[in-house]
């Protein structure tokens, strides 16, 4: 009996001392890379709205690394406000985080959003965009790039190097040696109307009176 409960003794006594069992959070086999060839592939925000499509000849999924690797992706960012444009773009390469926040587009890259007319009535020229190395996140409609870049809206030119923008709010910044060419001003049509004639000046006399 005395044998007994000193054994009972010493397990509580290990119990006590001892390192804790590490939990088991085995939850399976790790996921396999892969490959997808003329994939589509559609991003949501936590509303359940589209943040963004993406299309690709060429997706790679490395084993062991959930982020994918994109060839030459062409994808849509679509706006928050309802019944406006896409923004559309391509690139040469591109790499998508696990989470599908973080988006990198390599090489050069294209962005391009047609002419529309916004909620105020205010009509909205295309815009077209030329810059490389962008980082950009899609659910915030945020990108911004240290590399040169060039954006034409209508008839306006801008440029510098390096950039940061919202395309939610159509916000851009250039953080070096920015240039920005507006058209010539269009001169106001003549009114139409005939010029008042002039009042006639009255002679003034140089004779003496008597």
């Amino acid at each position: 009996m005395a044998i007994a409960l000193l054994a009972g003794a010493g397990q509580l006594a290990l119990w006590w001392i001892g390192p804790s069992v590490a939990p088991n959070d085995f939850v399976g086999p790790p996921r396999s890379g892969y490959t997808l060839i003329n994939s589509h592939v559609t991003e949501y925000d936590v509303l359940g709205k589209q943040s963004m499509r993406l299309q690709s000849p060429h997706i790679e999924r490395r084993e062991g690394d959930e982020s994918l690797y994109l060839n030459t992706p062409t994808f849509q960012l679509p706006p928050k406000v309802p019944d406006l444009p896409d923004w559309d773009g391509n690139s040469l390469y591109g790499w998508v985080n696990k989470e599908g926040t973080l988006l990198k587009l390599q090489g050069p890259v294209y962005l391009h959003r047609p002419a529309y007319t916004d909620t105020k009535g205010v009509a909205q020229a295309e815009t077209i965009m030329h810059t490389s190395e962008v980082t950009a996140w899609p659910k915030e409609q945020r990108m911004e790039t240290a590399e040169p870049a060039n954006i034409v809206q209508g008839q306006r030119t801008i440029s510098g190097v390096g950039m940061r923008a919202s395309l939610n709010d159509n916000h851009l910044e250039l953080l070096d040696a920015s240039h920005i060419t507006f058209p010539p001003r269009t001169p106001k049509p003549p009114s139409g109307r005939p010029a008042a004639p002039k009042p006639a000046r009255t002679a003034a006399s140089d004779g003496k009176t008597g």
